[in-house]
């Protein structure tokens, strides 16, 4: 395999970042808690390491520490923020408790000749990124400091003859200049890695991968129409052909037009095996009366297995269960203290009946979502659905708040389908990482014509991410907003009043439910 970066997880809020940009550099990266075996790490064998932040101090009872198996191979280690203060700690140099905690932009200057930052512009005054509680006090014997900010003498410090770099700024974050510049150094200059990782090579090993782990067997798969599943249902079968059984459910919560437009697409652009299941009653009829979010998640949930198992059964000698898991999935569920709190069921991990006897593929679970969508690029799918927004599993069960009926799906089915419209039409589709309208549980009052109404508000929840981990409401043009708005309030019946959500996740998510 090309070569490896294994990233060891702390806890930070943003480790993706550090394997984001990391394969953008063209270096294959892995995230793996520091709970980790350093043995199996050790198997893996990388071609250097990187330590993440976390919200510890090194002073902290139970604060993660560093094995220093780690210390003792000769990989090249690059130390980021707390990464930093506990390479100090451990290989017993000083780490001081900061009277304050800095947090921000601060101004970096680095000092020496150092190839961490060759090539980096105005390196005596360059913009970073803090988020510290700690910092480096006395640097451990073999180091040598290589930079400084107005608050903290030993940002940086270095002992090349171990290869060992930190700095207690945040290069993966888009605050700081040039991070990419200084993460690449290190990956090229001082690790001496070659890139290697791209979609294209993706695609390529990937096929075969998949040709050699399902050999002679069947796979089944529940596609969605989504890039996630329809992607893998791509790959597998350019690698299986024939044996991939595809099968879409219709549960009654789909968007206007979806089942059509998806099983068209897919049967004559790629000749899938498909058979669409018309479940919508039974889906309609277990949700009747329930307002709860997280019961309407597992009841649709478990209502998807349960006609996804019927349907699966039925095809003789199938052995393999395909979905499509991604990067992110499997690292929410083996977070650096295990797996998280629960803030919404997820449905791809963990969620396999034990009854099924199927073995799992999952062709994109080392992908992040905008490495799908270069994956689909690559196997000539049209812009629009690659750059189709993402859909939640459960559908509008989790954007029609409170009570699920047919006549209150209607009047979001058509609402959503103006926002669409719109979006498309001004050119903020591709703009925008998700777009969508909510019917909300309430009703207010109008005017219309010369009568007093009495109806449904929708809300529109337009927002902007690189991966939904973190996301902002969209400033979007007024006059957009005001076209959408009085569309729905004159063509969807039962509504009389549009509201903009202008919520950022953290603290909302971008779901309502």
């Amino acid at each position: 395999m090309q070569d490896k970066v294994i990233i060891i997880d702390f806890g930070s809020q943003v480790t993706q970042l550090i394997a984001r940009r990391i394969r953008e550099a063209g270096v294959y990266s892995e995230i793996h808690p520091c709970t980790s075996d350093p043995a199996a790490i050790k198997a893996m064998n990388p071609g250097a390491l990187v330590l993440s932040g976390g919200p510890s101090s090194v002073h902290d009872a139970g604060a993660p520490p560093l094995p220093k198996a780690y210390l003792e191979w000769g990989v090249p280690i690059l130390g980021i923020c707390y990464g930093m203060q506990i390479l100090a700690h451990t290989l017993g140099g000083e780490v001081s408790r900061a009277t304050d905690r800095e947090y921000g932009p601060a101004v970096f200057s680095a000092l020496g000749d150092c190839p961490l930052f060759d090539g980096v512009e105005h390196k005596d005054r360059l913009k970073v990124w803090m988020s510290h509680g700690d910092h480096v006090g006395r640097l451990p014997d073999g180091f040598s400091r290589i930079g400084s900010t107005g608050k903290v003498e030993n940002a940086a410090m270095c002992d090349p003859a171990r290869k060992i770099y930190a700095v207690q700024f945040h290069p993966e974050v888009a605050h700081t200049e040039q991070g990419a510049r200084i993460l690449s150094n290190f990956l090229f200059k001082i690790a001496g890695l070659k890139p290697g990782w791209s979609m294209s090579s993706f695609v390529d090993s990937s096929v075969k991968r998949l040709a050699e782990q399902v050999g002679d067997g069947k796979v089944v798969l529940g596609l969605s129409g989504g890039i996630d599943s329809t992607v893998a249902a791509v790959l597998l079968h350019r690698a299986i052909g024939k044996r991939l059984y595809c099968i879409f459910v219709d549960n009654g919560l789909l968007r206007m037009g979806e089942r059509e437009e998806v099983i068209g697409f897919l049967r004559e652009h790629f000749d899938l095996n498909m058979k669409c299941v018309d479940a919508q009653k039974i889906f309609l009829e277990r949700l009747t009366g329930v307002d709860d979010p997280e019961k309407k998640r597992k009841i649709i949930g478990h209502t998807f297995i349960e006609v996804f198992d019927r349907e699966a059964k039925a095809i003789e000698g199938v052995g393999f269960l395909g979905q499509g898991t991604l990067y992110p999935d499997v690292i929410e569920s083996v977070s650096f203290k295990g797996p998280s709190a629960v803030i919404k069921s997820h449905h791809n991990v963990g969620g396999l009946p034990e009854h099924m006897n199927l073995k799992l593929v999952e062709p994109l679970r080392e992908l992040f979502k905008d490495e799908v969508r270069k994956v689909a690029a690559e196997l000539g799918m049209p812009e629009n659905i690659i750059w189709r927004h993402p859909f939640p599993g459960p559908g509008l069960a989790i954007r029609v708040i409170g009570e699920i009926t047919e006549p209150r799906l209607d009047i979001l089915r058509h609402a959503d389908m103006v926002v669409q419209q719109e979006l498309r039409a001004s050119g903020w589709y591709r703009k925008v990482w998700q777009g969508f309208a909510v019917l909300l549980p309430l009703k207010t009052v109008g005017v219309m014509g010369d009568d007093r109404t009495y109806e449904h508000v929708i809300a529109l929840r337009i927002v902007d991410s690189l991966d939904a981990m973190t996301a902002d409401w969209t400033r979007l043009p007024a006059d957009i907003l005001a076209r959408m708005s009085s569309r729905i309030i004159n063509e969807v019946k039962g509504v009389n009043r549009v509201v903009f959500d202008i919520s950022s996740k953290p603290p909302s998510t971008i779901e309502w439910e």
